[in-house]
């Protein structure tokens, strides 16, 4: 097995400021931010009201559609408002915010499931959906419906992605490391709900530690038995070897059609983080709350990883940390590759939010973009295949319908083509503009 895929770059890892720092536990922020759309699909609906008291786990917004997520209150508190307010990815947002009040972050009781060997897919599979389980990896597609193949489909492989391609982020290494059998666990759920017998645990071979970590709890659980089989895979540290379609191939050789769904080709992907908050869900009663972030970057104080409480504002966190080293020149929720460059630290942490990145001045260059110069490392860089200058002019000149017939569907955004630039040209920008007209 090659366990490799078409393209990609290798930016340097940046991973040794919090690769070896344990998940610091939470702290109870005074107030939240909780978006109604922190997920693929339709925003939840809230179904609580402006000065009504709520408990922390409590439902607040439920989800609207087959595609969409429901929201918890992380905090125990009085719900202040409920209006629009700015996210790591959009401008505004309708959000329920919540300010905490003294003795009332009790966890709602909800019901846990030690054994689940006595629940149905069904059972199963609504105890994800009603926990408001997303993909932790970035993507915040709703679990539930993940794990719920079209008619016709079916799941024969798992992939649990702990690849953690992007530089500087190390949450899901320590998820690994730290939560091993609670993953474990998790992918128990995951394979029942799907009817996989096969799984893969794929980690890149820059993570050795974190695979130690799982190979020891796999040896201790059920999950690897005569009726299933579980293997952990070191793959090559390349990125973007952690996006969806990658790790299919690299590990499977299995190829997702283009526009295509991995339940096409019998496969599902989940984030480590995913399996663990599966695992609380159904095992704790625990909706999705809180993730484990990492903080990170030169112009921060204390590099760490640290559970945080899902609405919890970027703010707070620098305070957490220490504070800044001086002002950073950037502040970018998730990887320096796929992460959104902010504007404000006034924003939420939301389900998809994996690390937040602190850069300063000597980090961020400026770059003047020049000319195309026809040397094809954008080509070469291209996970997908795409040729990149020819779309960049296509979309510059507004000949979106032409762009669209040359594949711009399909790029996933992962910057590995503007990366690899030597002319400096924003190429991943057009691609997004692009994709945005059509």
């Amino acid at each position: 097995m090659s366990y490799k895929f078409y393209g990609g770059v290798h930016p340097a890892c940046s991973k040794t400021l919090t690769n070896d720092r344990p998940v610091k536990k939470t702290f109870i922020p005074k107030k939240v931010i909780l978006p109604l759309s922190q997920h693929t699909g339709l925003p939840a609906e809230p179904v609580v009201e402006a000065g009504e008291k709520v408990l922390v786990g409590q439902l607040i917004a439920k989800h609207s559609g087959y595609i969409s997520s429901s929201v918890h209150a992380s905090i125990g508190g009085k719900v202040s408002s409920i209006s629009y307010s700015p996210t790591p990815s959009h401008p505004r947002a309708l959000s329920i915010k919540i300010e905490a009040q003294d003795g009332e972050d009790q966890e709602l009781i909800t019901q846990k499931h030690p054994d689940i060997s006595q629940l149905s897919k069904e059972c199963l599979l609504s105890v994800i959906r009603d926990a408001g389980i997303v993909g932790l990896g970035g993507a915040a597609f709703p679990t539930y419906v993940k794990l719920s193949p079209p008619k016709g489909k079916s799941i024969d492989t798992v992939i649990i992605n702990g690849a953690e391609c992007e530089p500087y982020l190390t949450c899901d290494q320590r998820v690994m490391i730290e939560k091993a059998a609670e993953v474990l666990n998790g992918l128990e759920i995951i394979m029942k709900v799907g009817g996989a017998r096969n799984a893969y645990i794929a980690i890149e071979d820059n993570k050795l530690s974190a695979a130690y970590a799982m190979e020891r709890a796999l040896e201790k659980s059920i999950v690897h038995s005569p009726q299933s089989t579980v293997k952990i895979v070191t793959l090559k540290t390349k990125y973007p070897q952690g996006a969806e379609k990658q790790v299919i191939k690299a590990i499977t050789n299995r190829e997702v059609p283009a526009g295509g769904l991995p339940a096409d080709i019998g496969c599902v992907v989940q984030n480590v983080g995913t399996a663990f908050a599966i695992y609380e869900a159904v095992y704790l009663g625990k909706p999705l709350i809180e993730r484990v972030v990492t903080l990170t970057g030169s112009a921060i104080k204390e590099p760490m990883n640290i559970s945080v409480r899902i609405g919890t504002l970027i703010s707070d966190l620098v305070g957490a940390a220490g504070g800044l080293k001086g002002q950073a020149a950037k502040v970018i929720v998730g990887g320096p590759m796929m992460g959104i460059s902010q504007y404000t630290l006034d924003v939420p942490v939301v389900k998809g939010t994996s690390g937040v990145l602190f850069l300063s001045k000597a980090d961020c260059p400026d770059y003047e973009e020049s000319v195309c110069i026809r040397c094809g490392a954008c080509l070469d860089a291209c996970p997908m295949g795409l040729v990149p200058t020819t779309l960049m002019y296509l979309v510059k000149n507004g000949n979106y319908e032409a762009a669209r017939d040359s594949g711009v569907a399909n790029c996933f955004e992962c910057g590995a083509c503007s990366y690899e630039c030597p002319a400096k040209i924003p190429l991943v920008d057009y691609m997004k503009f692009g994709k945005a007209k059509l």
